[in-house]
């Protein structure tokens, strides 16, 4: 083929690569990621194909060394590598359904930067295709607005909007600045302003942060660099008084003048304090990061495997701040999460790529090749990016808007690079043999790791499908040919079957499919997640639960019974034993010895979950309900005071349960404890309309006159027979 075809095919492919981030595919597993990234490697594999063919047949056209080139390659290099020295190859390489982070997926986007420094060798390349970067940022922006959007739209997740959005408002703003023409450069105020309400409704603390550092840092860029005295002071000046007043803002003085009179201002500075509880629950996430330094300081535990640190030193104090969200598979900080996952040398290779990116911007501005806005601009975007990952980690929208940034600048130092143009030749022999042997490597890649991933993950939407249609039966047969495919993504497909079948109630609903060989070909999936990483406490945990459903189900075969019952309790103990301070799992070992009918360890075992954390009251319940199983109501009901004392009555259940804990309270004239147990059975049983009444009375008793009236007005709501009687409610506490 010739030059000219090449070129089109490639860059057509680099436009085309951003079309995913819009997709969002219901028939997926977890469709805001598997529905991209799918797809995007799909694209850059047939891409690849097409550049290594071109590079062999034209070599003028293949890119020159660059730092940041060396930086990419050394990063992923160290990546690929931890992969094999880590804890789990299989996450660290192959990644999970839920991030699709592995480093397999992640060297696709090096795949894409590579063709966009081979091919973008002009401004006017740059012009078209930036142009149409911000253009999508605004339609994936719009995706997010409207009365029955999520502020999350296409994207998924709000932390990632924000990221993405701060890499099109200051491309916006690269635009407007090294746009000649007068009219057309105040169009990009536009696009800004979209992406900012977008950014704006994300609401993400990083991204205010990263906002908030990348803006000054422009201003001081842009001052250092600018030849004119007056714009250099000016403008340093303004940098100082910005820099300070943030400074003493959020450090000294949060209670000001913006904070009482500014409903924004205020928000944004309680999302952004140090007390918040998602801070507090990363501090956690990050001392355990830090206390596991020492033992994997060089290649870290390997690349996506932070659970296992964050398991490992897990701090019970976590649940003071929160009762979810207590698994992280990140460090929700970049550096963090670089350096702990593949250690100083993946931290090392990582700095390198932005060290690289900022010497060629110095180097370039103080030489005069390139200009002061692209200089203050791709700085203070990047200062923005680093910051904004401070608090989360890349994800698909961020890691192509670097690749971009980073090829740009690539860009930007050879901008006077001139390609000597080759002539065209007919179709030769080393064209012929690249076709086929990247062909059959990168096809074949294509369909054994991505669109066979691709159809289990469609089989396992159906399997869910028919579980929702109460089709147990037709739910294992579609599970069982999706997971026929034996493909290095099946984890999370298994665990969603396996979690069917932790209630030996859906095992009962079966008609045609024999239960026993079920539950044993499920207990085979959990070992297969188990052989990963045996060091996985929840896949260790799951795997105890299914085969106490076993041990339960065996429970009049003694011998099979024990066999059952002895496997799950050394699964529960492997999984305690890589997370020995996660209250929760105390809990299902509890459940165990109920299983194997010893009381006292049982509750012994809570006991000791308790001390963990005086202050986590879902133990207390779990005590309180375990000690009325074992008819120790003295000691039951001593617990159930102190686990509702402890605002942990939400997790009492079922409605029965609660019901008689009431009648206990009644008696009592317990009416501090009667109103959170009335909330409770409230949410437990929506359209029972006395619940609301019986509420609405305890209310007024405490003086609570607006939570009374509401409860009384959704008791009319429910019922509107009720009205009279509730109206007269209402008027008496008015």
């Amino acid at each position: 083929m010739s030059q000219k075809i090449y070129l089109w095919i490639l860059k057509i492919g680099v436009y085309l690569s951003l079309i995913p981030l819009f997709f969002v595919i219901k028939t997926l597993l977890f469709p805001y990621i598997t529905s991209k990234q799918i797809p995007f490697n799909i694209l850059i594999e047939v891409l690849l194909i097409f550049l290594i063919a071109f590079w062999v047949k034209y070599p003028s056209w293949r890119p020159k060394a660059s730092y940041i080139t060396y930086g990419l390659f050394a990063f992923f290099a160290v990546m690929v590598l931890s992969c094999f020295t880590g804890v789990g190859f299989n996450l660290s390489f192959w990644g999970d359904i839920e991030r699709m982070l592995g480093a397999f997926h992640i060297v696709h986007f090096l795949g894409l930067y590579l063709i966009m420094i081979t091919v973008f060798r002009t401004w006017e390349d740059w012009k078209w295709f930036l142009n149409y970067f911000i253009v999508v940022g605004v339609f994936i922006a719009f995706a997010g607005f409207g009365e029955n959007a999520q502020t999350y739209g296409v994207i998924g997740n709000t932390a990632y909007v924000a990221g993405y959005m701060i890499f099109n408002m200051f491309l916006s703003v690269l635009l407007f600045a090294k746009e000649k023409n007068k009219l057309l450069k105040w169009i990009y105020i536009l696009p800004f302003i979209i992406h900012f309400i977008s950014f704006k409704s994300a609401d993400a603390t990083g991204g205010w942060a990263g906002l908030m550092f990348g803006i000054p840092l422009t201003i001081f860029l842009y001052g250092i660099a600018h030849k004119n005295k007056k714009v250099k002071v000016s403008t340093l000046g303004v940098t100082f008084l910005l820099v300070l007043m943030f400074f003493n803002f959020f450090v000294f003085n949060r209670d000001n003048f913006l904070t009482d009179h500014s409903v924004f201002w205020s928000k944004l500075t309680k999302e952004m304090s140090l007390s918040k509880n998602t801070f507090q629950t990363r501090l956690i996430s990050w001392r355990a990061a830090y206390k596991d330094f020492k033992t994997h300081p060089v290649l870290g535990v390997g690349h996506g495997n932070y659970a296992v640190i964050f398991d490992k030193y897990f701090d019970p104090t976590f649940y003071n701040y929160t009762k979810s969200e207590t698994y992280f598979d990140r460090a929700h900080n970049n550096i963090v999460d670089i350096t702990s996952t593949t250690g100083i040398l993946g931290l090392l290779a990582y700095l390198s790529i932005l060290v690289a990116l900022f010497f060629y911007l110095f180097r370039g501005v103080f030489k005069g090749k390139i200009t002061v806005h692209d200089f203050a601009i791709i700085g203070g975007l990047i200062g923005a990016y680093f910051v904004q990952n401070l608090a989360v980690f890349d994800s698909f929208s961020t890691y192509i808007a670097l690749m971009v940034v980073l090829a740009y600048v690539v860009y930007l130092n050879r901008s006077d690079e001139e390609i000597e143009i080759e002539e065209d030749e007919e179709l030769n022999n080393k064209e012929i043999y690249t076709y086929v042997i990247a062909g059959i490597i990168l096809l074949t890649i294509a369909f054994q790791y991505n669109i066979k991933p691709y159809q289990m993950l469609v089989g396992t939407i159906n399997g869910q499908k028919a579980k929702a249609q109460g089709n147990l039966d037709a739910t294992v047969q579609i599970y069982r040919d999706a997971l026929s495919k034996n493909t290095v993504l099946d984890r999370d497909s298994r665990m969603s079957l396996i979690r069917l079948f932790l209630s030996e109630s859906n095992l009962k609903k079966l008609k045609k499919e024999d239960p026993d060989q079920v539950l044993d070909w499920v207990i085979s999936l959990a070992e297969e997640n188990v052989k990963y990483n045996e060091n996985d406490s929840m896949n260790q945990m799951v795997l105890s639960q299914i085969l106490n459903v076993a041990a339960s189900r065996n429970s009049n075969n003694p011998e099979k019974f024990e066999y059952y019952w002895q496997r799950a309790m050394e699964a529960m103990d492997k999984s305690i034993e890589a997370s020995p301070e996660r209250i929760p799992i105390y809990y299902q070992k509890s459940q165990l010895y109920i299983t194997h009918g010893e009381g006292d360890k049982a509750l012994e075992t809570l006991e000791y979950a308790k001390n963990l954390n005086l202050d986590y009251p879902n133990t207390f319940c779990h005590l309180s309900r375990t000690n009325f199983f074992y008819k120790n109501e003295e000691k039951g009901f001593e617990y159930l005071d102190q686990c509702i004392d402890k605002k942990g009555s939400g997790m009492l259940n079922p409605a029965g349960l609660v019901k008689s804990y009431i009648n206990h309270y009644v008696e009592l004239d317990d009416i501090d404890r009667l109103i959170p147990l009335y909330e409770q059975l409230v949410r437990l049983e929506k359209k029972d309309v006395k619940h609301k009444i019986n509420l609405a009375k305890l209310y007024a008793q405490v003086g609570e006159k607006e939570k009374a009236i509401k409860m009384a007005e959704e008791a009319i709501a429910l019922d509107p027979t009720t009205e009279k009687y509730a109206q007269e409610f209402i008027e008496g506490l008015k």
